[in-house]
This record gives C-alpha cells, sequence and structure tokens, in this order.
C-alpha cells in the first residue's frame, strides 16, 4: 500500500470542530494505532467498520470522462466527522484508516503522455497499479470480518472491491468460493468490453476473472445502455437489470420493490453495495444528470441494501465538489456523509 495515507487521532480531531456540549463524531472514531502493522491493528480493533477514500480520477479519466471525482474526499470527511455522536449513531463501531493518493502516478502521466490518445493509454495502465494497492488493503480489511467503507473515486474502484472483499471473505473462512455478488445503483451499468482498465468497465472485469458472481443493477438509464451490454445482460443468467424508465417512467415497479428485487436476485452470498452518485438528479459528477433518482431515494436505497443483504462493503463513487470543466458543488461532501451515516445506522438496527 505505498500510496496510502494512514490517519492518527491529532489528524482527526484536526477536520473536527469542538463544541462545548456537544460531541461529534470525530472524537469517537477509532484510527490505526499501528501504521507499520496495518493487519494487526484490524485484529486488535473492535470496529465493525473501516472508513477510507480513494480521492482520484484516474479511471475516469481512462475513460474519456470529466475530471474532478478526486475532490470529495476531504469535504466529505469534513461533514461526516461534524455529525453528532448520539444514540442514533455513536462513531465507536468506525474505523477511519485514511485514504489513497495517487497524485504522482497522475502527474507523471501527464507530463510523460504526448499526446490525447497517449494519455489515454497511459491513464488505463495506471489505473492497473491502483486496481493492485486497492485490492490488497479491502482484502486485508475483509478478512479480519470488518465491512469496508469506501469513498471514490471512480467506478473503476468497484473491480479492486469485489476482487479483494471475494479473497479477504474467503480467506476468513465467510464464504466458501472467492466470489460476491453486486448491486449497483447507477444510470450506466459499467460493463463495457475489456479494453484496457477505466471506470466503465470494472464490473465485465470482475465477471470475466471470476470474482462477481451475480450483478444487478438499479436505475440504469436506457438511454445510455449499449445494445451489447444489454444484449450480455439478457442472456446472462447471472445479471439483471431494472432499468429507470421501467421504475419510475412505465411504473413496472416502484423504487422499494426495485431494491429488494436486487436484494432477493444476491441473497445467496455476500454482497457489494454500489451507488454511484451519477444516479441523482443533478448531483456533481463527471456524467451528472438532469433526470435522476431523488437524494431521498438514494438514502432509501443505502437502508434497506444494509438491512435485506449480507453487505461485503459499501462504495459510494464519482462524485466531485469541482469537476475539470470548472462546475462546483459544495454539498456533494455533505450528501455521501449521510449516505453513509444511513448505512451504518441501518445495519446497527438490525444487528
Amino acid at each position: 500500500m505505498h500510496h496510502f495515507n494512514v490517519y492518527n487521532k491529532q489528524h482527526v480531531l484536526s477536520l473536527t470542530t469542538l463544541r462545548r456540549f456537544e460531541t461529534k463524531l470525530g472524537e469517537r472514531v477509532q484510527v490505526i494505532n499501528n501504521a507499520k502493522n496495518f493487519e494487526q491493528s484490524l485484529s486488535e480493533t473492535n470496529a465493525k467498520y473501516v472508513l477510507l477514500g480513494i480521492p482520484e480520477d484516474i479511471g475516469i479519466r481512462a475513460n474519456s470522462g470529466v475530471g474532478g471525482a478526486d475532490t470529495v474526499w476531504l469535504p466529505f470527511l469534513q461533514s461526516f466527522l461534524n455529525i453528532q455522536s448520539n444514540d442514533f449513531l455513536s462513531g465507536d463501531d468506525i474505523l477511519l484508516s485514511g485514504h489513497f493518493d495517487f497524485g504522482e502516478i497522475q502527474s507523471l502521466v501527464e507530463k510523460n503522455a504526448n499526446n490525447k490518445d497517449e494519455k489515454l493509454e497511459a491513464y488505463r495502465h495506471a489505473v492497473i497499479t491502483i486496481d493492485e494497492e486497492v485490492e490488497e488493503i479491502i482484502k486485508l480489511i475483509t478478512a479480519a470480518k470488518k465491512i469496508p467503507l469506501v469513498i471514490g473515486g471512480g467506478h473503476n474502484n468497484a473491480y479492486p472491491l469485489i476482487k479483494g472483499a471475494a479473497k479477504g471473505l474467503y480467506k476468513a473462512g465467510i464464504i466458501p468460493l472467492s466470489q460476491v455478488n453486486c448491486i449497483n445503483l447507477d444510470a450506466h451499468a459499467d460493463y463495457r468490453p475489456v479494453e484496457g482498465r477505466h471506470s466503465g468497465n470494472a464490473f465485465r472485469y470482475a465477471e470475466e476473472d471470476g470474482f462477481l458472481q451475480k450483478y444487478c443493477v438499479i436505475g440504469i438509464h436506457e438511454n445510455y445502455l449499449p445494445q451489447n451490454v444489454w444484449m450480455d445482460i439478457v442472456n446472462n443468467f447471472f445479471m439483471d437489470c431494472i432499468t429507470y424508465e421501467d421504475i419510475f417512467i412505465h411504473e413496472k415497479k416502484n423504487f422499494t420493490q426495485a431494491v429488494a428485487h436486487a436484494a432477493g436476485f444476491t441473497e445467496d452470498n455476500y454482497t457489494g453495495i454500489e451507488l454511484d452518485l451519477d444516479s441523482i438528479e443533478n448531483v456533481l459528477s463527471s456524467a451528472s444528470t438532469p433526470s435522476g433518482i431523488s437524494v431521498l431515494h438514494a438514502r432509501q436505497y443505502v437502508t434497506f441494501a444494509a438491512i435485506d443483504t449480507k453487505a461485503a462493503y459499501l462504495h459510494i463513487c464519482e462524485g466531485a465538489t469541482k469537476l475539470a470543466n470548472g462546475r462546483t458543488d459544495e454539498n456533494t461532501g455533505k450528501l455521501i456523509s449521510y449516505l453513509v451515516s444511513d448505512f451504518i445506522k441501518a445495519r446497527t438496527d438490525i444487528e
């Protein structure tokens, strides 16, 4: 984990606004006790959730997308650590481990690539390095029987999350095979062909490499579903999707029924919970949409998924506070803090 920065308590408190007569999550969350022995620190903590950030947009740029997903981690963290610690969410069960910094790799690409095609190829090669490091830390966390809470970054990181969780849960003796299921609230399937790693083909790579067993997409937009991907989903017994149009335009299922269907489809195994913020209407992301689900639906999704699945991890990705094209929205980090807290609260209620 060459590019991973481990936090200490002083770092956490520096982002926490202390107020008399109040207690914030930043005062209660745990940190890694020994940065030199991450695995041992995980085994020694009683925290159930391990929070980490992957603030990068390399995978998005490798998919010819708009950069900016590297900007949301710190605003999220500042918002999350300043949530009130109370009977609804105390923070004691959360270990804030740190974040990846792949800025060095991005600088090398920008410096050495001479044209657009070279840059695209270099970014896709760089994603492989990200895959390897993210997979390793997720494997350690899940092998320690903790649930990773991961804030991205591009959706390219779904591949190492699936792979790392499958390997970690298998190593811990929790699952009989190195495979997990996945449900994804997303406007896109991210199941594009194997053409070099990027944010648009994480689930294809995970499935072809044998780590993804079942995959269900909720809210996919028919306008952005390539015909070849649609046919692959239709003809694969282990894949399913419910389009945005079927839920909200044709009303074949309501949103709650759609989430319940996805949970039922994947109930036979541990399941990664994915939420791409480009599925939410007008949220700043590399593929922002004027027609999407509401924030309320997103909060319901993580809540219902936390309750109705055997969660392997939570991954919230593609959000930004500032895009490379200059657009800004300071609320994205706060939105993610609501989603993460909803997930933990829902699981706390059933434990």
